[in-house]
């Protein structure tokens, strides 16, 4: 069946969104329009607001409607730790586990040279120049482990030394609560080989 033109723009225009196929982009189209407007509408004026008044924090690079984020303006947390994440979303997890209070700094990304990702397209000079000032001492990494997740981190571990910083890496392995007969070979190797005294 062949939709009219606004509507097949609207359905592909969904399939942007991640994990959003061709049915899950028809479903929610046929939703927005069939039930009610007002809420389409109010949508989109908040994907159109947003779009345009949601910008980078100046300090950390997460998204921000001010120059200078929530976190950044903290003054109580820890001035000695930086963790380093790929993307904003990352932040949010960490700040939902009690237990770090430093500040952050957002990659936007990893290194990934196939893909035309360099150092500087992903913020690197800028964490440098924040590492330079002196107050950091420990940058913790928390990217992701693809392979583009452990280049990324073992080029933020290089820049840590140059600058004498201490570079640690988040631990992974077994999840709480999990069982070992259902975690993978790759994780069960990293936490055997990342194992601590108790």
């Amino acid at each position: 069946m062949n939709f009219s033109p606004l509507l097949t723009d609207l359905v592909q225009r969904l399939q942007y969104l991640p994990g959003i196929g061709p049915k899950s982009a028809q479903r929610i189209a046929f939703y927005l329009l069939e039930q009610n407007r007002d809420k389409a509408r109010t949508l989109a004026k908040a994907m159109e607001r947003a779009a345009n008044e949601i910008g980078r924090c100046l300090s950390c690079r997460t998204f921000s409607e001010v120059d200078t984020c929530v976190i950044c303006e903290d003054m109580s947390r820890d001035q000695s730790q930086i963790c380093v994440v790929e993307n904003p979303l990352d932040i949010l997890a960490i700040e939902q586990a009690p237990g770090y209070r430093g500040y952050y700094f957002v990659l936007m990304g990893r290194l990934s040279p196939l893909d035309g990702i360099s150092a500087e397209s992903i913020g690197i000079p800028f964490l440098d120049a924040r590492l330079s000032q002196g107050q950091i001492k420990e940058m913790i990494v928390a990217t992701g482990t693809t392979m583009e997740g452990e280049a990324t981190s073992h080029y933020l571990k290089e820049l840590a030394n140059r600058r004498g910083v201490s570079a640690t890496r988040i631990a992974y392995g077994v999840p709480v609560g999990g069982e070992l007969e259902f975690v993978d070979s790759s994780t069960l190797s990293r936490a055997l080989t990342n194992r601590q005294s108790f």
